[in-house]
């Protein structure tokens, strides 16, 4: 048998040995890079689907595809050089549909203003992680409420793609109601999600990626796609670079009353969510987890998605967060850093060829979002179902999130329920005292809402 730990030799690779531990942690350079590329695969979707639903925010969808790559590109970097992790990132699903349908098309803010809400929450999240306060925000919310808001912004996603790709459309007696499937669109659409579901039954790397591709060319070759071909730069990433409105976050949160605490709130507590929900399941199934059941590095990893969500912010797209697709470049063997920074050379590449996922159709998109949402459903396994105290809150956390439209509601309902109930049941003590807060805080919106 082949030892994975021998690593070839070489001045570079002896360097590479001892800056990213590949011998102490069991693999190679060549595994890292099979890896690092397994990642990219399972993960480069998000180039045409990030764009897809910021561009319903009123975006241009090419500087868009173009700043999805960089703010990839430059977090999974930073990522492998400074916490050694194969942990790659990229602007979040769910927060992206956040930024769009709820702080842009619901609120009415402007995109400028949404992106510097964004870079806010990224001041936020670096603050918070610096002083230690992060550790006294994850202790409040429990576990149950974590795979609840997972599974909750799945079901988001999915409605997202359904919607879409016209296979569920709006109904005045219904609500919403099935949509007529022999339309165009939804007739790629489910071809589309066929393709991506066989693939990946098959265990098919990039299975997503090659369904968007393949019901793209069948929109284009069916006439359900107009191309034409304009001239491209990396300059039009101008185009959303450097466009975040400060004054008009501000500004916003007075026109709104509550409005930028909800979107603030959104933005960093979905985030911290995201990434220790992925953290300990790509950490534990890469081994990484020492015997105290605590993540090595973790403040460099969280301090390193700061810095990545407030430089996509910069660069023009939505907050940028923890991959866990990063889990399929693990399950390739990697172990490393170096698996994420492959990631992030090969979105850098993409940058050259990102702008033109303009021209992918809805319905070529909408078949990834109902897929991820989806996969998004397993932690919900983890709520135990038969306790009430654990049940109602997970139940009201995963309902709310798409029926309103709104992370913020399902988050709001599941903690305050949690608190509630947990004072019902006489288990509340003075260590829950930020949790109760917290509650409190979220009435006090409804109370608004109610009154506005």
């Amino acid at each position: 048998m082949t030892d994975r730990a021998a690593v070839t030799e070489g001045p570079a690779s002896t360097a590479l040995e001892r800056r990213f531990l590949l011998r102490e942690r069991g693999t190679s350079l060549r595994t890292e890079v099979l890896a690092g590329t397994t990642t990219f695969l399972t993960m480069a979707y998000i180039v045409l689907v990030n764009p897809a639903i910021l561009g319903q925010a009123g975006m241009p969808v090419a500087a868009v595809a173009a700043a999805t790559c960089f703010a990839a590109a430059f977090a999974s970097i930073l990522m492998g050089m400074v916490a050694n992790v194969p942990l790659a990132l990229a602007p979040g699903m769910g927060l992206n549909a956040y930024f769009s349908f709820t702080v842009v098309q619901q609120m009415g803010i402007p995109w400028p203003v949404a992106l510097g809400c964004v870079l806010i929450s990224g001041v936020c999240f670096l603050i918070l992680t610096l002083t230690g306060v992060r550790q006294l925000i994850v202790s409040v919310i429990p576990s149950h409420l974590f795979a609840a808001v997972a599974g909750g912004i799945g079901l988001f996603i999915g409605f997202i793609g359904l919607r879409n790709a016209g296979i569920v459309v709006a109904s005045p007696a219904t609500l919403v109601t099935l949509g007529p499937l022999t339309q165009p669109g939804a007739a790629l659409a489910l071809l589309g999600l066929l393709l991506i579901a066989m693939l990946s039954i098959w265990n098919v790397r990039g299975a997503m990626l090659i369904g968007i591709v393949v019901t793209t060319a069948v929109a284009w070759m069916t006439g359900q796609v107009t191309v034409k071909p304009e001239p491209y730069s990396l300059t039009m990433l101008t185009e959303t670079a450097f466009r975040i409105d400060l004054p008009g976050v501000f500004g916003a949160g007075g026109r709104h009353g509550l409005g930028l605490f909800e979107i603030l709130f959104v933005f960093l507590f979905v985030d911290l969510f995201d990434n220790i929900g992925t953290l300990v399941a790509v950490t534990k199934r890469a081994g990484l987890i020492d015997a105290a059941g605590r993540i090595p590095g973790l403040n460099r990893i969280l301090l390193t998605d700061a810095v990545a969500t407030m430089v996509g912010a910069v660069a023009g797209t939505s907050t940028v967060t923890s991959y866990v697709e990063s889990a399929a470049g693990v399950q390739a063997g990697g172990r490393t850093g170096l698996t994420a920074i492959v990631t992030g050379l090969l979105f850098l590449l993409m940058m050259f060829v990102a702008p033109y996922a303009q021209l992918v159709p809805l319905a070529a998109t909408a078949p990834a979002l109902i897929v991820v949402g989806g996969l998004m459903l397993l932690p919900l396994a983890e709520v135990k179902w038969d306790d009430p105290l654990a049940a109602i809150p997970a139940f009201l956390t995963v309902a709310m999130i798409p029926l309103t439209f709104s992370i913020a509601n399902g988050l709001a309902f599941g903690i305050t329920a949690h608190a509630i109930l947990k004072a019902a049941r006489g288990q509340a003590t003075r260590a829950d005292w930020f949790l109760f807060l917290l509650a409190a805080l979220f009435v006090a919106r409804f109370v608004w809402m109610g009154a506005a």
